[in-house]
């Protein structure tokens, strides 16, 4: 199997850190997309994935499958007897879609337009308006503080043990400082959450 990916970017950061916590690293190998050079836009790329997007997974028969959570979703059913990162009972699995939305929508995609309508780094492919940007980065900063609040009192997001919610915000609140975006001194509860989360191994998958 192979990951098409760009290794300092989110989405693929995300897939990494999953299948380092699963033992699975060794059962891909992985191939580096240069975004800025718009190596994803080249019609190869496109019949892997018609988003252009990164991460895309080749299977051994030439099966693709785009999307972060799509990839993690075949390694978690794929492989039952590493440790479970997307629930294992019917309310864990709830309440795992309930965090994985909430982040997507409330705290990476506003992050990431953050940083595609403020930066310019896509500038020649797209139309960046900054006041948008602007006004994400701020919904960014309230989500923040949103989880800063959830986590008092608690080690990991939610499910009492470490999941794909913890990876998937961890990721978000490391790629936010590109857009000078950070845990703001009071709010504790994140940084020492943080500070666990960084410290595991997959961390620096």
């Amino acid at each position: 199997m192979k990951i098409f990916e760009t290794r300092t970017a989110p989405n693929p950061r995300r897939v990494r850190m999953f299948l380092a916590e699963k033992g699975l690293l060794d059962k891909v190998e992985f191939v580096e997309i240069d975004l800025q050079k718009g190596e994803n836009l080249t019609p190869e790329y496109t019949a892997r994935n018609p988003m252009k997007k990164v991460p895309v997974m080749e299977l051994d028969d030439g099966t693709c499958i785009a999307e972060t959570m799509a990839i993690c979703r075949f390694f978690e059913e794929s492989y039952p007897e590493t440790p479970s990162l997307l629930g294992e009972t019917p309310l864990e699995k709830a309440q795992l879609e309930q965090w994985l939305r909430w982040i997507e929508y409330y705290f990476f995609m506003p992050t990431g337009m953050c940083f595609q309508h403020t930066t310019g780094y896509f500038k020649d492919r797209m139309n960046p308006i900054k006041e948008w940007g602007e006004e994400c980065g701020k919904n960014v900063e309230k989500f923040m503080h949103f989880l800063d609040k959830q986590l008092a009192g608690k080690e990991y997001i939610c499910c009492e043990r470490f999941t794909a919610a913890d990876i998937n915000a961890f990721t978000t609140v490391a790629f936010a400082r590109v857009v000078n975006i950070r845990i703001k001194p009071e709010q504790t509860n994140l940084q020492a959450w943080y500070d666990r989360i960084k410290a595991r191994p997959s961390a620096q998958a």
